[in-house]
């Protein structure tokens, strides 16, 4: 019996058996993973991508805590300077949506008191993370009012800068997310993780209106068209969520040094008109600078090309 059940060792091929009689298998030995080719362009570009991604993980670990906080911060902060702003030119306010706007008076000064309220309010609860969902709707609410009050819709430079704006807060939203129990039972309803994959999204899609807004005005260099391009590859990149951290911190960067140069308005004397539209530049772009830092801090998300290599 023990001799039936016992495993004789197969013949040789020369004996009638082949291992692959159908001829599949590759004749050729191998030799382990294919090591890849350093002449490559394409390689050495990944291999660049990922030494920058690596870096901006190590560089920016020190302050990866602080990160959320500082990114809201600097998301609400137009909305503090324009609250101000309007408290200390508040009869220039009111004249000017008086006999511009053509506000009846009283309700001029209703608008003007339900943005300063709404902006100190939803900008104070943003920054201490408290009810983040109804600051965030407050403050959108805001930049619609304002859009119209002011007469400015039309105006594409303010237009683009409010996606922006819109973008960032977005991304306060994203970051504030948490569940919510159903409020009508049997309904259909996204879950925490849904939600938040959709709004990353929609706010990095957001966020890069404001470098298109830079490149669709002034007048045209060199100089100006290499960063264009650069910043234009940076911001496709963010909006499809390829290597989208070190794209962020690098417009994170862009944005910042641009900020300070072209749009410094401390360097304007105070009775010149100028002075305020620099100011209120110089304000919303550390708005999406903050969004920026927040997309740095969390990633881009389920729906983006870095989460989808991930898995494939």
């Amino acid at each position: 019996m023990s001799a039936r059940i016992s495993l004789a060792r197969p013949p040789a091929a020369s004996g009638g058996y082949s291992p692959d009689p159908h001829g599949f298998s590759n004749s050729r030995p191998s030799s382990g993973y294919r090591a890849a080719n350093s002449d490559d362009p394409r390689e050495r570009l990944r291999a660049f991508a990922q030494t920058v991604e690596d870096n901006v993980e190590i560089y920016t670990q020190p302050l990866k805590p602080y990160l959320p906080a500082i990114g809201r911060f600097l998301i609400v902060v137009t909305f503090l300077e324009d609250s101000l702003r309007i408290i200390t030119q508040w009869s220039d306010q009111l004249w000017y949506l008086q006999r511009h706007r053509h506000f009846w008076w009283g309700f001029s000064h209703l608008f003007l008191l339900l943005n300063v309220i709404t902006m100190l309010f939803g900008s104070g609860a943003v920054i201490l993370k408290k009810h983040s969902e109804y600051a965030v709707g407050g403050l959108l609410g805001v930049v619609i009012l304002q859009a119209f009050g002011y007469g400015l819709i039309f105006d594409l430079n303010f237009f683009m800068r409010n996606l922006s704006v819109i973008g960032g807060l977005l991304m306060v939203f994203s970051d504030s997310m948490y569940t919510r129990k159903k409020l009508f039972a049997g309904l259909p309803s996204l879950s925490e993780t849904d939600r938040k994959k959709y709004f990353l999204l929609a706010g990095r899609v957001l966020l890069i209106f404001l470098f298109l807004g830079f490149m669709l005005r002034g007048t045209w260099s060199i100089g100006r068209a290499f960063v264009s391009v650069i910043g234009l590859a940076a911001c496709i990149m963010v909006a499809v969520g390829f290597k989208a951290k070190w794209s962020a911190a690098f417009l994170v960067i862009m944005l910042s040094v641009f900020n300070v140069f072209i749009n410094a308005w401390w360097s304007v004397h105070s009775a010149h008109p100028q002075r305020d539209f620099l100011k209120y530049d110089f304000f919303q772009t550390l708005s999406i600078v903050g969004g920026l830092i927040l997309l740095v801090n969390m990633g881009p998300g389920g729906l983006s090309v870095d989460e989808k290599k991930k898995t494939y």
